[in-house]
C-alpha cells in the first residue's frame, strides 16, 4: 500500500509517499482502506518533533480518516468487512490502510460524504466534549472562541450557538470572521486590529466572558484570560501560535476562574463509553442539519505535504481533506 512516511522530523517538505506493508488488525482493532483523511493542526507539529506524542520513527502521519472496513480483529463486535466507516487514530491516516482501535471506528451515516466523515470525529469530538463535558457551558453563557476560523476553533463556535450561548469569534482577518458568522457567531473580534481584552470586555457590558475556548495559545491567552468572568472557565485546548504561554497565577485567584485542560484524544480511550455517547450525540445534530463542517480545500494523497505547508502558514478556515481512495 502507499503512505504518507515521516522518516526524520522536519518541514512537510521531508516527508515521503512510498510503498509499505499492507496492515493487519490486532484484538479489537478494525482494518480499513482509507478513502478520505482530514488535517488537524497536531498533525504539522508530530512531524516536527514538537508534539506531546511522538511515535518512534519512522511513521505515517494523519489521525482523522473515513474508509471501508477490511478485516476486523478478535473481539471486534460492532462492525464487520464492508461497513462504512469513520474514525480516529494517534498516526497512520495518510496511508491507503490503517488500522484503527475498534471503540475509536464508528459507523459512518448513510448520507455522509467520506471528506465530511473524515472531518467529523476530531474537530466536533473535541470542541463538544470542551464545552460539554469540562467547561459544562449553559445556556445564556457566553463563548469566546480564539483562533475560531480554524478546525477546531469553527466547531467551537457552531456548537456553542446550538447549546444556546452567546458566541463571540476571535480570529485574524476579517474574512475568517466572516465565515465564523455563518456558523452561528453572534459578535467577532478581529485581534490583528482589536485589543483583545478590551473588545471582549466591551462586548460583554463590562462583566467579561464565562467560557473561554484556546486552542491558540501565545500572546492571546493572558489578554483573553485578563477578560474572564468572575467563576469563568477557561478552556486550553492547544497551542497553534507555536508557544505554550506562562499565565500569572494571581488571575485564577482574582477571577474566582478555572483553568482547564482539554486533551480529547485521551478522554476517548480512557473513556470510551462516555466518548462514544458523544459521538451518537453529534452525529445525530449532524443527521438532522444542525452541524455542517465546512471543507475549506481538498489533495491528493501525494500533495499532503502543500495539504500542511498550507496550514502552517494560516491559509486554512475550517477543515482541509486528503482523498486517498
Amino acid at each position: 500500500m502507499k503512505a504518507i512516511v515521516c522518516k526524520k522530523y522536519g518541514p512537510p517538505s521531508s516527508l515521503v509517499l512510498e510503498e509499505v506493508p499492507d496492515l493487519k488488525p490486532g484484538p479489537k482493532e478494525v482494518l480499513v482502506a482509507v478513502k478520505a483523511a482530514s488535517l488537524n493542526f497536531p498533525d504539522t507539529l508530530i512531524i516536527r518533533g514538537l508534539y506531546q506524542f511522538k511515535p518512534p520513527l519512522p511513521f505515517t502521519p494523519g489521525s482523522d480518516i473515513a474508509g471501508v472496513v477490511k478485516e476486523v480483529g478478535e473481539g471486534v463486535k460492532h462492525l464487520k468487512p464492508g461497513d462504512e466507516v469513520f474514525g480516529m487514530v494517534m498516526h497512520g491516516g495518510f496511508a491507503e490502510q490503517v488500522v484503527v482501535p475498534a471503540k475509536s471506528c464508528f459507523p459512518k451515516l448513510p448520507d455522509m460524504p467520506d471528506k465530511v466523515a473524515a472531518s467529523f470525529m476530531m474537530a466536533y469530538g473535541t470542541s463538544h466534549h470542551a464545552l460539554k463535558d469540562r467547561a459544562k457551558l449553559k445556556e445564556g453563557e457566553t463563548l469566546l472562541v480564539l483562533g475560531a476560523s480554524g478546525g477546531v476553533g469553527l466547531a467551537a463556535v457552531e456548537l456553542g450557538k446550538l447549546m444556546g450561548a452567546t458566541v463571540i469569534a476571535a480570529a485574524s482577518t476579517d474574512e475568517k470572521l466572516e465565515l465564523c458568522k455563518k456558523y452561528g457567531a453572534d459578535l467577532t473580534i478581529n485581534y490583528s486590529t482589536e485589543d483583545l481584552k478590551k473588545r471582549a470586555k466591551e462586548l460583554t457590558g463590562g462583566n467579561g466572558v464565562d467560557v473561554i475556548y484556546d486552542p491558540v495559545g501565545g500572546s492571546y491567552s493572558e489578554a483573553a484570560l485578563r477578560a474572564i468572568a468572575w467563576e469563568g472557565r477557561y478552556l486550553v485546548v492547544g497551542f497553534a501560535a507555536g508557544e505554550i504561554p506562562k499565565i500569572p497565577f494571581n488571575l485564577p485567584l482574582l477571577k474566582g476562574c478555572q483553568i482547564v485542560g482539554v486533551f480529547w484524544g485521551s478522554f476517548a480511550m480512557r473513556s470510551p463509553q462516555k466518548n462514544m455517547a458523544n459521538a451518537f450525540e453529534l452525529l445525530q445534530w449532524y443527521s438532522s442539519g444542525k452541524l455542517k463542517p465546512h471543507i475549506h480545500a481538498t489533495y491528493s494523497l501525494a500533495d499532503t505535504p502543500k495539504a500542511l505547508e498550507a496550514m502552517m502558514n494560516r491559509e486554512v478556515r475550517g477543515k482541509v481533506v486528503i482523498e486517498v481512495g
